[in-house]
């Protein structure tokens, strides 16, 4: 009874080692296995003896202590149980499956608090003594007690096991492959058995071969020896700070971020297109749909712009904000602040008023870029209105020449929006000298071609907007300008990149996802980012083409990393730093990990952004001092995002470490969602997660604790309440309310145990209404296969329901197969019921026109007049190549 007391105290609950393993757990544990041998110099194995008994310890603690070091330095986990064995009399018990588990102990030691190596000793003597005399009690009556219910992918109670054998006289001859003999079976994930030798501890590592690759093994083996090494050099240091990358893995992550290329690090970004115009000034630089102007066209618009906004006082360091639809003008703006010497601040014309009040009160432009038919939607604010259409008579008055500008490389260029964990989004500070470097190293990387077309798809309020103009205007390229992407991820898009000849675009993976494939001869280069790509994706658009992943915060100024895909059955990585970048991955004392092993993503270099618009703290706090540079004022960005490298050097992305996610491309920090939660009057506590529906998709789910209770149906009114505040992307897919929230041993919030909602999103209408007619039959059909339910009611709102632009866009495509009439994507955002969609669809096309007014209808037939001229056009062209 003592012996069960004394264990069921000391093993409570009992975490599980989450070794970092080359391949996926399977389900069930599986026993394949080998070894490796390892060997320590006699030298080493004295100093580890005299530093034992210095301490006071047996050689066994010295050693399953820096066994345990090693563990924790892979794993990052400071509970760390490891299993051994009592009273070990021979090999043969050991190898003998009930005597080993008869006699097996488990030693678990607090790691806590980044104690020094000799006090981790005093630790583990303690909990050693304490487990060996309690170890009468059998090792599978203690799995029955502590561990009933078990998860079978692992071991019980603990996955690797140390062993030290006390020395054999008649063993001593002995080398090391005749004492190794390998049964092809690992009983644990590792298994470290050394042995007291005359000539030094020799021993082997055996490990499970559908977990581990042999090359993970021996890079083991080197880093025990390196810390065993350290450990005798000076055991007073912290853990965190023991040496364990071996030098030749100290020469290779060097190597990997010896990324310096010539670029001009002088000049500003609008200085490298005007070297381009001097180049090319007749080439055609911007194209959006009938429209399209030539560099030098281009140039000189946006150089009236410039000698105008130097007039109303922008120069540099003066933020400007431009909030404009797709158009000419949009670039033309982008341009016209640059030179004017200011740093434009795009702001979403899409986004709530209320978001866009934060953004221009904490940005303070004292000049607003904007269109006419914009200005009634915008928030309250001090800016002077520019308006780029209606203003231009006055705007084309001022010089077409180049003004003259005294910027430097280290000037703003650009202030962007993302989402901030506080509740309000924060601007990142983005200067001229890292976009200057993304424009050389992305032309050169993607071949970016004076005869190039590359497709803007992105919204200029995401930084990847920033990546197309550059590569395009500083290469000579035609920069063609789509129209609004929420309408543009189906079979729309599909026609855009066919018609205008695109040869290069940037797209999130989710975007790519849903694109109905096609051939597209033309489309030499697909960029994707944002989010993890799948095989899938890769297989299905990489073959004929290159196709590349991205990876990059907006605080490395768009992209840090890119990795070049191929079809292959291996998932893609984020690859290598560009020019003039280095990414260090790092744990939590900021060590570099060894190669396999995860660590946080810290990224230097030219790219890095100056910090956050008004938020010192937070700056000092995610920019950090660089200590791998011995350049005054270095800085590395703590990204928060989880990686580990390759051996081949590449890096592959894992997660992250904190509540940031991505959803379909954007970057959403959930405590901001959950903020402004907090501020409905119902709401007494709030979370927001992120979770997989059934086909993979990533939704995000807010649970609730409400003043009101349990009792909530309309669900559309929170939805609305949040809409006002937040763009679309951040509103959650379902609302789950609960009494209260699962909590973890620690009394902090268990999110993995929050259940799961019933289905994504169940919430229907209070009063179902089955679909009646065939259209609506039809309708319902689509939308229950997208949206992943059993029934949808004809009054069911599709974006209430969960749906979101890119369900939308994939919904048009497939109700285009079932319905006799064509529907535009406009219109099914229009009426986003059953009942309404079917009662347009079911109207003849006279009774659809005279809804709009005569002028209405005309704009629409000119439009698609022009639209088919300028597909005729480029028909022509492209049968002229």
């Amino acid at each position: 009874e003592n012996q069960l007391r004394y264990w069921k105290q000391q093993l409570a609950n009992l975490s599980t080692l989450q070794l970092p393993t080359d391949r996926s757990r399977s389900p069930i544990q599986t026993f394949r296995g080998t070894r490796q041998c390892l060997a320590l110099p006699l030298s080493l194995t004295e100093r580890l003896k005299d530093l034992s008994r210095r301490e006071g310890v047996t050689l066994f603690m010295t050693l399953m202590a820096a066994f345990q070091t090693l563990l924790y330095r892979y794993t990052g986990q400071t509970d760390i149980p490891v299993g051994t064995v009592a009273n070990l009399r021979n090999r043969q018990e050991l190898e003998g499956m009930i005597g080993y588990f008869l006699n097996t102990l488990v030693v678990r030691t607090d790691l806590s608090g980044n104690p020094t190596f000799k006090e981790l000793l005093a630790r583990v003597r303690e909990v050693t003594i304490g487990a060996y005399t309690h170890q009468e009690l059998p090792f599978q009556k203690l799995v029955e007690e502590i561990q009933p219910e078990r998860n079978l992918s692992y071991n019980p109670l603990f996955q690797v096991v140390f062993v030290l054998e006390p020395p054999l006289a008649e063993m001593d001859g002995w080398r090391i492959s005749q004492l190794d003999i390998d049964t092809g079976t690992a009983k644990f994930d590792l298994n470290l058995e050394l042995d007291e030798r005359p000539s030094g501890i020799i021993g082997r590592i055996e490990y499970n071969t559908d977990l581990f690759e042999a090359s993970t093994i021996s890079r083991t083996i080197g880093h025990f020896q390196t810390l065993l090494e350290g450990i005798v050099s000076n055991p007073e240091q912290k853990i965190s700070e023991l040496p364990l990358l071996t030098e030749w893995e100290r020469q290779q992550l060097v190597a990997w971020n010896n990324t310096a290329t010539d670029y001009p690090q002088n000049a500003c970004i609008h200085q490298l297109f005007e070297e381009q115009v001097e180049r090319s000034p007749d080439a055609i630089a911007l194209v959006f749909e009938d429209q399209q102007l030539t560099y030098k066209e281009l140039n000189q618009r946006a150089n009236q712009l410039a000698h105008y906004l130097g007039k109303l006082g922008v120069t540099a360091e003066i933020m400007v904000g431009i909030c404009v639809e797709r158009s000419l003008e949009m670039v033309v703006g982008l341009l016209g602040i640059l030179k004017a010497g200011g740093a434009y601040v795009p702001l979403d014309p899409a986004y709530p008023p209320e978001r866009l009040a934060l953004m221009l009160e904490d940005a303070q432009v004292p000049v607003l870029l904007t269109q006419r038919r914009l200005v009634e939607s915008l928030p309250k604010h001090q800016a002077r209105v520019v308006c780029l259409d209606t203003d231009w008579e006055i705007i084309e008055r001022q010089s077409e020449e180049n003004p003259e500008c005294s910027l430097t490389s280290e000037n703003l260029a650009y202030v962007i929006y993302t989402s901030g964990s506080t509740g309000k989004p924060k601007g990142v500070l983005v200067g001229h000298r890292g976009l200057c470097n993304l424009a050389i190293a992305q032309i050169q990387i993607f071949d970016v071609q004076p005869n190039s077309r590359v497709l803007q798809f992105a919204s200029l309020s995401f930084d990847v907007a920033t990546s197309d103009w550059v590569i395009a205007l500083c290469s000579g390229a035609t920069l063609c300008i789509a129209i609004n992407n929420a309408l543009l991820a189906g079979s729309d898009l599909i026609e855009v990149l066919r018609d205008r000849a695109i040869t290069h675009i940037e797209l999130p993976v989710a975007v790519l996802g849903v694109v109905p494939f096609e051939e597209l001869s033309t489309l030499q280069t697909i960029i994707v980012g944002g989010e993890t790509v799948s095989v899938d994706v890769v297989a299905k658009w990489a073959p004929g083409r290159r196709f590349f992943n991205a990876y990059g915060p907006t605080e490395s100024t768009v992209c840090a990393t890119i990795a070049e895909c191929t079809d292959s059955q291996e998932p893609p990585s984020i690859g290598r730093p560009i020019a003039n970048t280095q990414v260090y991955l790092l744990d939590a004392h900021l060590q570099l990990v060894p190669i396999g092993i995860p660590g946080e993503i810290y990224i230097g270099g030219a790219g890095l952004a100056r910090g956050y618009l008004n938020r010192p703290e937070l700056t000092a706090e995610r920019f950090i001092p660089n200590p791998f540079s011995n350049e005054p004022g270095s800085r590395l960005y703590k990204t928060g995002d989880l990686a580990r490298y390759l051996p081949d050097g590449n890096i592959e992305f894992l997660g992250r470490i904190d509540h940031q996610v991505k959803i379909r491309g954007f970057r959403i920090e959930l405590g901001e969602i959950e903020a402004v939660l907090s501020q409905h009057p119902d709401v007494q506590e709030s979370l927001v997660i992120s979770r997989s529906d059934v086909s993979g998709n990533q939704r995000l789910v807010a649970y609730i604790i409400s003043n009101l209770g349990l009792e909530h149906t309309d669900f559309g009114s929170w939805r609305n309440f949040l809409k006002q505040k937040l763009p679309d992307y951040m509103v959650p897919s379902s609302f789950v309310f609960l009494p209260n929230f699962p909590l973890t041993p620690n009394g902090k919030v268990d999110r993995k145990a929050l259940p799961e909602p019933e289905a994504i999103n169940p919430e229907l209408s209070a009063t179902y209404v089955a679909p009646q007619t065939e259209i609506e039959q039809n309708i319902a059909t689509v939308w229950q296969q997208l949206l992943h339910l059993e029934k949808v009611g004809v009054d069911d709102n599709f974006f209430d329901l969960g749906g979101h632009s890119l369900l939308m866009a994939q919904a048009h495509s497939q109700l285009r197969e079932v319905v006799d009439r064509d529907v535009s994507i406009v219109e099914m955002f229009k009426y986003p019921t059953i009942r309404s969609l079917a009662k347009y669809l079911s109207e003849e096309p006279e009774e659809q026109s005279s809804v709009g007014s005569s002028q209405e209808r005309i704009k629409k037939q000119k439009d698609a007049m022009n639209r088919q001229k300028q597909k005729q056009a480029l028909k022509g062209k492209n049968k002229n190549r």
